[in-house]
Protein backbone atom coordinates (compact mmCIF):
# COMPACT_ATOMS: atom_id res chain seq x y z
CA UNK A 1 0.00 0.00 0.00
CA UNK A 2 0.70 3.68 -0.45
CA UNK A 3 -0.79 6.60 0.60
CA UNK A 4 -1.76 8.96 -2.40
CA UNK A 5 0.53 11.77 -0.87
CA UNK A 6 3.59 9.40 -1.08
CA UNK A 7 2.32 7.96 -4.66
CA UNK A 8 2.95 11.72 -5.97
CA UNK A 9 6.37 12.52 -4.36
CA UNK A 10 7.32 8.84 -5.71
CA UNK A 11 6.30 9.53 -9.25
CA UNK A 12 7.88 13.20 -8.85
CA UNK A 13 11.10 11.36 -8.03
CA UNK A 14 10.95 9.34 -10.85
CA UNK A 15 10.49 12.47 -13.01
CA UNK A 16 13.22 13.95 -12.44
CA UNK A 17 15.55 11.14 -12.65
CA UNK A 18 17.71 11.20 -16.07
CA UNK A 19 18.60 7.58 -16.55
CA UNK A 20 14.92 7.12 -18.14
CA UNK A 21 11.66 8.64 -19.11
CA UNK A 22 8.83 8.51 -17.55
CA UNK A 23 5.53 8.50 -19.67
CA UNK A 24 1.97 8.78 -17.82
CA UNK A 25 -1.76 9.60 -18.49
CA UNK A 26 -2.52 13.35 -19.22
CA UNK A 27 -5.10 15.14 -20.25
CA UNK A 28 -5.64 16.60 -23.54
CA UNK A 29 -8.57 18.94 -24.44
CA UNK A 30 -11.39 16.80 -23.29
CA UNK A 31 -9.69 13.69 -24.08
CA UNK A 32 -6.37 11.61 -22.62
CA UNK A 33 -3.14 10.24 -24.05
CA UNK A 34 0.01 8.58 -22.92
CA UNK A 35 2.72 11.40 -22.86
CA UNK A 36 5.66 12.21 -21.32
CA UNK A 37 5.28 12.83 -17.83
CA UNK A 38 6.76 16.53 -16.96
CA UNK A 39 5.61 16.73 -13.15
CA UNK A 40 3.55 13.79 -10.86
CA UNK A 41 0.45 16.35 -10.43
CA UNK A 42 -0.21 15.62 -14.52
CA UNK A 43 -0.59 12.17 -14.07
CA UNK A 44 -4.24 11.48 -14.36
CA UNK A 45 -5.46 7.29 -13.40
CA UNK A 46 -8.77 7.78 -13.24
CA UNK A 47 -9.11 8.38 -17.03
CA UNK A 48 -11.79 6.15 -19.18
CA UNK A 49 -9.27 5.68 -22.08
CA UNK A 50 -6.38 7.16 -23.92
CA UNK A 51 -7.03 8.21 -28.12
CA UNK A 52 -4.00 5.80 -28.83
CA UNK A 53 -2.69 2.82 -27.01
CA UNK A 54 0.70 2.23 -25.14
CA UNK A 55 1.93 -0.27 -28.09
CA UNK A 56 3.12 3.61 -29.52
CA UNK A 57 6.45 3.34 -27.38
CA UNK A 58 7.60 -0.61 -28.58
CA UNK A 59 5.89 -0.21 -32.23
CA UNK A 60 6.30 3.57 -33.26
CA UNK A 61 3.88 5.49 -35.99
CA UNK A 62 7.04 5.50 -37.66
CA UNK A 63 10.47 4.60 -37.09
CA UNK A 64 14.20 4.22 -38.64
CA UNK A 65 15.04 0.55 -39.34
CA UNK A 66 18.23 1.27 -41.24
CA UNK A 67 20.48 4.03 -42.16
CA UNK A 68 23.05 4.31 -45.14
CA UNK A 69 25.96 5.73 -46.75
CA UNK A 70 27.10 4.70 -50.25
CA UNK A 71 30.60 5.35 -48.58
CA UNK A 72 30.11 3.72 -45.31
CA UNK A 73 27.46 0.54 -45.98
CA UNK A 74 24.82 0.58 -44.40
CA UNK A 75 23.49 0.27 -40.33
CA UNK A 76 20.46 -1.20 -38.73
CA UNK A 77 18.75 1.20 -36.18
CA UNK A 78 17.01 0.80 -33.31
CA UNK A 79 16.07 3.56 -31.05
CA UNK A 80 15.61 2.52 -27.47
CA UNK A 81 14.63 4.61 -24.46
CA UNK A 82 14.77 3.34 -21.29
CA UNK A 83 11.16 4.09 -20.11
CA UNK A 84 8.61 3.24 -17.32
CA UNK A 85 4.92 4.18 -18.46
CA UNK A 86 2.52 4.56 -16.03
CA UNK A 87 -1.55 3.93 -15.62
CA UNK A 88 -2.07 1.22 -18.17
CA UNK A 89 -5.39 -0.34 -18.54
CA UNK A 90 -6.07 -4.20 -17.67
CA UNK A 91 -7.00 -4.35 -21.47
CA UNK A 92 -4.05 -2.45 -23.03
CA UNK A 93 -2.35 -4.66 -20.96
CA UNK A 94 -3.64 -8.20 -22.28
CA UNK A 95 -3.39 -6.42 -25.90
CA UNK A 96 0.88 -5.43 -25.12
CA UNK A 97 0.89 -9.65 -24.10
CA UNK A 98 -0.70 -10.32 -27.39
CA UNK A 99 1.48 -7.90 -29.41
CA UNK A 100 4.68 -9.17 -27.22
CA UNK A 101 3.52 -12.85 -28.92
CA UNK A 102 3.21 -11.99 -32.23
CA UNK A 103 6.60 -10.30 -32.80
CA UNK A 104 8.36 -13.04 -31.34
CA UNK A 105 6.96 -15.79 -33.37
CA UNK A 106 9.24 -16.98 -36.18
CA UNK A 107 10.89 -14.67 -36.61
CA UNK A 108 12.11 -12.22 -33.48
CA UNK A 109 11.12 -8.46 -34.17
CA UNK A 110 14.36 -7.13 -32.44
CA UNK A 111 13.16 -3.44 -32.83
CA UNK A 112 10.12 -4.52 -30.95
CA UNK A 113 11.42 -6.94 -28.30
CA UNK A 114 14.19 -4.25 -27.11
CA UNK A 115 12.54 -1.29 -26.30
CA UNK A 116 9.46 -3.99 -24.73
CA UNK A 117 12.54 -4.93 -22.73
CA UNK A 118 13.88 -1.33 -21.80
CA UNK A 119 10.08 -0.60 -20.37
CA UNK A 120 8.31 -0.85 -16.97
CA UNK A 121 4.85 -1.35 -17.21
CA UNK A 122 2.70 0.34 -14.47
CA UNK A 123 -1.04 -0.33 -14.66
CA UNK A 124 -3.97 0.73 -13.25
CA UNK A 125 -7.41 -1.03 -12.75
CA UNK A 126 -10.20 0.62 -14.48
CA UNK A 127 -12.07 4.12 -12.32
CA UNK A 128 -14.54 5.26 -14.94
CA UNK A 129 -15.34 3.21 -18.08
CA UNK A 130 -15.77 5.03 -21.35
CA UNK A 131 -18.93 4.34 -22.95
CA UNK A 132 -17.45 2.71 -25.53
CA UNK A 133 -15.91 -0.10 -24.02
CA UNK A 134 -16.48 -3.35 -23.60
CA UNK A 135 -13.59 -5.13 -22.01
CA UNK A 136 -16.27 -6.80 -19.51
CA UNK A 137 -17.28 -8.67 -22.19
CA UNK A 138 -14.41 -9.76 -23.55
CA UNK A 139 -13.12 -10.87 -19.74
CA UNK A 140 -10.14 -7.97 -19.90
CA UNK A 141 -11.48 -5.01 -17.74
CA UNK A 142 -8.88 -7.11 -14.72
CA UNK A 143 -5.94 -8.90 -15.32
CA UNK A 144 -3.55 -10.42 -12.54
CA UNK A 145 -0.45 -11.10 -14.48
CA UNK A 146 1.77 -9.17 -17.88
CA UNK A 147 2.33 -6.06 -15.26
CA UNK A 148 5.06 -4.94 -13.45
CA UNK A 149 2.98 -3.54 -11.06
CA UNK A 150 -0.70 -2.95 -10.72
CA UNK A 151 -2.57 -0.03 -8.95
CA UNK A 152 -6.05 -0.09 -7.51
CA UNK A 153 -7.53 2.91 -5.88
CA UNK A 154 -8.95 2.43 -2.53
CA UNK A 155 -9.55 6.05 -1.51
CA UNK A 156 -7.02 7.85 0.30
CA UNK A 157 -4.18 5.37 -1.27
CA UNK A 158 -3.06 3.07 -3.72
CA UNK A 159 -2.81 -1.03 -3.92
CA UNK A 160 -0.06 -2.68 -5.51
CA UNK A 161 0.47 -5.76 -6.78
CA UNK A 162 3.83 -6.64 -7.60
CA UNK A 163 4.07 -8.64 -10.97
CA UNK A 164 7.22 -8.95 -11.68
CA UNK A 165 11.34 -8.35 -10.63
CA UNK A 166 11.55 -5.32 -12.07
CA UNK A 167 8.64 -3.97 -10.34
CA UNK A 168 9.44 -5.18 -7.16
CA UNK A 169 12.87 -3.45 -7.60
CA UNK A 170 11.30 0.23 -8.81
CA UNK A 171 9.07 -0.31 -5.75
CA UNK A 172 12.81 0.20 -3.94
CA UNK A 173 12.20 4.05 -4.12
CA UNK A 174 8.87 4.22 -3.05
CA UNK A 175 7.57 4.60 1.25
CA UNK A 176 4.75 1.16 0.90
CA UNK A 177 3.60 -0.03 4.00
CA UNK A 178 2.16 -4.18 4.24
CA UNK A 179 -1.48 -4.48 2.51
CA UNK A 180 -3.93 -5.18 5.85
CA UNK A 181 -6.45 -8.19 5.30
CA UNK A 182 -9.55 -5.33 5.04
CA UNK A 183 -6.89 -3.60 2.44
CA UNK A 184 -7.01 -6.89 0.22
CA UNK A 185 -10.70 -7.27 0.29
CA UNK A 186 -11.30 -3.32 -0.66
CA UNK A 187 -9.15 -4.24 -3.90
CA UNK A 188 -10.93 -7.29 -4.51
CA UNK A 189 -14.36 -5.84 -4.09
CA UNK A 190 -13.17 -2.82 -6.93
CA UNK A 191 -12.18 -5.66 -9.36
CA UNK A 192 -15.42 -6.94 -8.88
CA UNK A 193 -17.36 -3.86 -9.14
CA UNK A 194 -15.12 -2.97 -12.26
CA UNK A 195 -17.23 -5.64 -14.37
CA UNK A 196 -20.68 -3.83 -13.68
CA UNK A 197 -19.49 -0.83 -14.86
CA UNK A 198 -19.65 -1.59 -18.84
CA UNK A 199 -22.88 -0.57 -20.73
CA UNK A 200 -21.55 -1.98 -24.34
CA UNK A 201 -21.84 -6.00 -24.19
CA UNK A 202 -21.49 -8.70 -26.49
CA UNK A 203 -24.13 -11.14 -26.71
CA UNK A 204 -22.16 -14.11 -26.85
CA UNK A 205 -18.86 -15.48 -24.58
CA UNK A 206 -16.13 -14.47 -26.85
CA UNK A 207 -14.71 -17.96 -27.47
CA UNK A 208 -18.02 -18.50 -30.05
CA UNK A 209 -16.23 -15.41 -32.39
CA UNK A 210 -14.29 -17.70 -34.48
CA UNK A 211 -16.80 -20.82 -35.22
CA UNK A 212 -19.25 -17.58 -35.48
CA UNK A 213 -16.90 -15.62 -38.14
CA UNK A 214 -16.28 -18.79 -40.15
CA UNK A 215 -20.26 -19.66 -40.51
CA UNK A 216 -20.81 -16.17 -42.05
CA UNK A 217 -17.92 -15.05 -43.83
CA UNK A 218 -20.36 -16.04 -46.86
CA UNK A 219 -22.88 -13.52 -46.03
CA UNK A 220 -21.74 -10.91 -48.87
CA UNK A 221 -25.60 -9.22 -47.89
CA UNK A 222 -24.53 -8.48 -44.16
CA UNK A 223 -21.14 -7.53 -44.91
CA UNK A 224 -22.15 -5.24 -47.64
CA UNK A 225 -25.11 -3.28 -45.84
CA UNK A 226 -22.80 -2.38 -42.90
CA UNK A 227 -19.43 -1.63 -44.55
CA UNK A 228 -22.05 0.85 -47.36
CA UNK A 229 -20.62 4.07 -45.16
CA UNK A 230 -17.19 3.06 -44.53
CA UNK A 231 -14.75 5.55 -45.86
CA UNK A 232 -11.77 3.51 -45.70
CA UNK A 233 -9.95 5.64 -43.80
CA UNK A 234 -8.48 3.17 -41.61
CA UNK A 235 -8.76 5.08 -38.19
CA UNK A 236 -10.46 1.88 -36.38
CA UNK A 237 -7.13 0.31 -37.27
CA UNK A 238 -4.56 2.87 -36.00
CA UNK A 239 -6.42 3.32 -32.63
CA UNK A 240 -6.35 -0.50 -32.28
CA UNK A 241 -4.20 -1.68 -29.78
CA UNK A 242 -3.48 -5.37 -31.39
CA UNK A 243 -3.12 -4.34 -34.81
CA UNK A 244 0.57 -4.54 -35.88
CA UNK A 245 0.31 -4.07 -39.55
CA UNK A 246 3.18 -1.77 -41.03
CA UNK A 247 4.58 -0.57 -44.52
CA UNK A 248 8.12 -0.33 -45.18
CA UNK A 249 9.61 2.38 -47.50
CA UNK A 250 12.88 3.50 -48.68
CA UNK A 251 13.60 7.11 -48.93
CA UNK A 252 17.03 8.30 -50.44
CA UNK A 253 18.24 11.75 -50.58
CA UNK A 254 18.29 13.58 -54.37
CA UNK A 255 22.17 12.80 -55.03
CA UNK A 256 21.53 8.97 -53.98
CA UNK A 257 24.51 8.98 -51.66
CA UNK A 258 22.40 8.26 -48.58
CA UNK A 259 18.93 6.97 -47.59
CA UNK A 260 16.86 5.41 -44.71
CA UNK A 261 14.90 2.47 -44.67
CA UNK A 262 11.53 3.67 -42.56
CA UNK A 263 8.25 1.29 -41.41
CA UNK A 264 4.71 3.07 -40.26
CA UNK A 265 1.57 2.00 -38.97
CA UNK A 266 -0.52 0.58 -42.09
CA UNK A 267 -4.17 -0.90 -41.93
CA UNK A 268 -6.49 -3.50 -43.81
CA UNK A 269 -9.15 -1.23 -44.22
CA UNK A 270 -7.13 1.37 -46.83
CA UNK A 271 -8.00 0.71 -50.33
CA UNK A 272 -4.28 0.34 -51.38
CA UNK A 273 -3.80 -2.13 -48.64
CA UNK A 274 -3.88 -5.31 -50.06
CA UNK A 275 -2.24 -4.46 -53.57
CA UNK A 276 0.71 -6.37 -54.59
CA UNK A 277 2.88 -6.29 -57.92
CA UNK A 278 1.33 -5.94 -60.86
CA UNK A 279 -1.54 -3.89 -59.20
CA UNK A 280 -3.67 -7.15 -58.37
CA UNK A 281 -5.75 -6.13 -55.46
CA UNK A 282 -6.77 -9.13 -53.17
CA UNK A 283 -9.14 -7.18 -51.35
CA UNK A 284 -10.78 -4.75 -53.80
CA UNK A 285 -13.70 -4.24 -53.01
CA UNK A 286 -14.70 -1.78 -49.33
CA UNK A 287 -16.83 -4.93 -47.87
CA UNK A 288 -13.74 -7.04 -48.34
CA UNK A 289 -12.07 -5.04 -46.36
CA UNK A 290 -14.28 -4.49 -43.95
CA UNK A 291 -15.00 -8.02 -43.60
CA UNK A 292 -11.59 -8.79 -42.93
CA UNK A 293 -10.73 -6.50 -40.32
CA UNK A 294 -13.37 -8.35 -38.04
CA UNK A 295 -12.14 -11.78 -39.14
CA UNK A 296 -8.82 -10.95 -38.19
CA UNK A 297 -10.05 -9.70 -34.66
CA UNK A 298 -12.49 -12.72 -33.85
CA UNK A 299 -11.00 -15.13 -35.96
CA UNK A 300 -7.62 -15.33 -37.89
CA UNK A 301 -5.45 -14.15 -34.95
CA UNK A 302 -7.13 -17.08 -32.90
CA UNK A 303 -6.61 -19.87 -35.09
CA UNK A 304 -2.93 -18.73 -35.69
CA UNK A 305 -2.05 -17.50 -31.70
CA UNK A 306 -5.23 -18.53 -29.46
CA UNK A 307 -5.94 -15.15 -29.01
CA UNK A 308 -9.30 -13.18 -29.59
CA UNK A 309 -7.63 -9.85 -31.14
CA UNK A 310 -9.96 -7.90 -29.69
CA UNK A 311 -9.91 -6.34 -26.22
CA UNK A 312 -12.72 -4.07 -25.77
CA UNK A 313 -11.27 -0.77 -25.61
CA UNK A 314 -13.99 0.45 -28.12
CA UNK A 315 -11.41 2.86 -29.71
CA UNK A 316 -12.41 1.79 -33.11
CA UNK A 317 -15.89 2.65 -32.36
CA UNK A 318 -15.43 6.03 -30.66
CA UNK A 319 -12.94 7.22 -33.63
CA UNK A 320 -15.27 5.78 -36.46
CA UNK A 321 -17.20 8.90 -38.00
CA UNK A 322 -19.89 7.06 -39.98
CA UNK A 323 -20.31 4.79 -36.47
CA UNK A 324 -19.81 1.51 -38.43
CA UNK A 325 -16.97 0.14 -36.23
CA UNK A 326 -18.38 -0.72 -32.78
CA UNK A 327 -17.23 -4.26 -32.58
CA UNK A 328 -20.32 -5.04 -30.14
CA UNK A 329 -23.04 -4.19 -32.53
CA UNK A 330 -21.79 -6.07 -35.72
CA UNK A 331 -20.87 -9.13 -33.51
CA UNK A 332 -24.29 -8.70 -31.81
CA UNK A 333 -26.00 -8.31 -35.47
CA UNK A 334 -23.99 -11.41 -36.61
CA UNK A 335 -25.15 -13.52 -34.37
CA UNK A 336 -28.74 -12.30 -34.80
CA UNK A 337 -28.68 -12.90 -38.23
CA UNK A 338 -26.64 -16.16 -38.35
CA UNK A 339 -28.94 -18.21 -35.55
Amino acid sequence: MISKEDFEAFVERLVKEDHREVVGVQEKGDKFVFDELKAAKDLRLDYDVTILPPKKYFMPQRETLVKYKVKDGHKAVNEITPRIILGIHPYDLEAIRQMDKVFSDTYEDKNYLKKREASVLVGVNIENVSEWCFAGSMGTSTIEEHYDLMLTDIGDKYAIEIGSEKGFELLDEADVMEASEDDISAVKKKKEGVKEKFEKKLDLPPEELPILLERSYGNTDFWKEHSEKCYSCGSCNLVCPTCYCFDVKDFNELTLDEGERIRQWDGCLLEEFAIVAGDENFRENRYQRYRHRFMRKGRYIHDRFGDIACVGCGRCGSHCVPDIADPTEIYNDLKEVTK
